[in-house]
């Protein structure tokens, strides 16, 4: 997955109880360790009668920025398994904070590490994960004449129209992801012989679901 860029779809909270202790999951999709720290800090707030607020967080393409913390658990039962759960689903730019309630039966050392594992998995689940793909917005300038056919090109593919100008002739917008813009580029050119003009412009990010 090292060329895939996958986070959550969603932010969501999800609850476990476990031996009547509550394990809930928050997640939040970040852009910035700050990003993360005040989402840290409001669950913190939120829930400052919970014994414990424990965390971990992925930022950038490639986890450049890693962290975790028990938060008075054992150590290594909450924050690492936190951070395997995220990492294991291949998630990037997201803070999972999992707030406990006591609920007076001691799980154990390996109780914990399942608990605050399977509490950020389920709410993974919930929050559903999506697939951030860079896309390239296309300009084409095409003839009145031709307009109906590259309109039937473009659903074939199919290509998503951005926008469309009426001027001397109709220059239609469509989003192309990077990694086809040079195909979809030779392949107008070949097909509508040369009589468009193509003008690549800004690029975005764009999100799909990722059901793999």
């Amino acid at each position: 997955m090292a060329n895939i860029f996958l986070t959550i779809k969603t932010d969501t909270s999800h609850e476990l109880v476990i031996k009547k202790s509550r394990f809930i999951c928050h997640l939040k999709k970040i852009a910035s360790e700050e990003e993360a720290r005040e989402f840290i800090s409001s669950i913190g707030q939120a829930h400052r009668k919970a014994n414990h607020n424990c965390f971990a967080y992925l930022i950038g393409d490639h986890d450049e920025i890693q962290r975790e913390s028990d938060n008075g658990e054992p150590s290594g039962t909450a924050g690492v398994p936190i951070l395997e759960a995220l990492q294991k689903r291949g998630l990037h730019n997201v803070c999972a904070v999992v707030t406990r309630y006591f609920g007076g039966i001691k799980l154990g050392a390996g109780g914990l590490i399942r608990a605050y594992s399977n509490a950020t998995s389920t709410a993974i689940e919930e929050a559903g994960i999506v697939q951030r793909i860079t896309q390239t917005i296309l300009a084409i300038e095409v003839p009145y004449k031709l307009h109906d056919q590259l309109l039937y090109y473009l659903q074939q593919i199919p290509l998503e129209i951005a926008d469309e100008v009426y001027g001397v002739n109709v220059t239609t917008q469509v989003y192309v992801d990077n990694d086809q813009i040079q195909t979809v580029i030779d392949d107008l050119t070949s097909r509508f012989n040369d009589q468009l003009t193509l003008t690549p412009g800004e690029e975005r990010q764009h999100e799909i679901p990722y059901n793999k």
